[in-house]
């Protein structure tokens, strides 16, 4: 009886330890933040009002309402819509903030006011904004929102697999690709996969790289691509076909930070 009297407490304190532990978990992974990825589409002649609407009012209203600046950019080549394209992501405390954030946006007299305004001299917008929802991968670095010591370009990339191999993909980033991004000199920003429900999620993967330049950043792809680790890797993970459909499997866009963007 006394040799029971002496467990309790140690059990009842290892109970607890316990308790703690998984809420400590559950907590966490409840904090994980949503991101947003959006690409406006301007008119002809329009970029500029859009891009003076983010600056002067709607990055301050995001914030506001609950949601956070990450990234603001445009795409350097013509093809990939240098001159009507903005590209951005928000992160959000959960998808249902999300909506919430969304719905009092909108609603907010003082957006509503800076739209009207910035809208006098016609529609900036070709068509309806595009948003994904994404998550970032077990294997992405922390999302760092800071300003580089020096300037430098950004790439997007989005990877589209065949049914069933993204899992495969996720593999050869998580053992293989992101070191070696690394030992060839490529910065990573993040790595994102689409939230359960959202287009294409079973397929895609998108992440952000930065490079000193352009042309630095086609240089370290050049060497990456002919390192004897990548070659053998790839190898190894298409024994049973490629993990990118083809064509197109494969998109990149190298872009450049905007003057506010927090990311730069």
């Amino acid at each position: 009886m006394h040799s029971l009297h002496r467990l309790l407490p140690a059990f009842a304190t290892t109970v607890l330890l316990a308790s703690l532990l998984i809420s400590g978990i559950c907590q966490a992974q409840e904090a994980k933040p949503v991101y947003e990825m959006r690409t406006y589409v301007a008119l002809e002649g329009r970029l500029d009002a859009l891009l003076k609407r983010f600056r002067e009012h709607t990055c301050t209203l995001f914030e506001k309402h609950g949601m956070k600046n990450i990234g603001y950019w445009v795409p350097l080549d013509k093809a990939d819509g240098a001159d009507t394209t903005l590209i951005y992501i928000l992160s959000h405390a959960s998808l249902e903030s999300a909506k919430a954030s969304w719905k009092a946006f909108s609603a907010d007299p003082e957006w509503q006011a800076a739209r009207k305004a910035s809208e006098a001299d016609g529609k900036i917008l070709a068509r309806a904004p595009e948003s994904v929802f994404l998550s970032t991968t077990d294997y992405s670095p922390p999302v760092v929102v800071k300003k580089a010591d020096k300037d430098r370009v950004f790439e997007l990339r989005i990877y589209t697999t065949p049914a069933g191999r993204l899992p495969d993909l996720h593999r050869r980033f998580r053992d293989h690709t992101m070191a070696l991004f690394t030992k060839h000199g490529m910065t990573h920003i993040g790595y994102w996969s689409p939230l359960p429900g959202q287009p294409d999620a079973d397929v895609r993967l998108t992440y952000i790289l930065a490079h000193d330049s352009r042309d630095a950043g086609q240089a370290a792809f050049t060497a990456f691509r002919a390192d004897p680790a990548w070659i053998t890797a790839k190898a190894e993970s298409e024994k049973n076909g490629s993990l990118t459909i083809s064509p197109g499997g494969v998109k990149s866009i190298y872009m450049r930070a905007l003057d506010f963007s927090p990311i730069q």
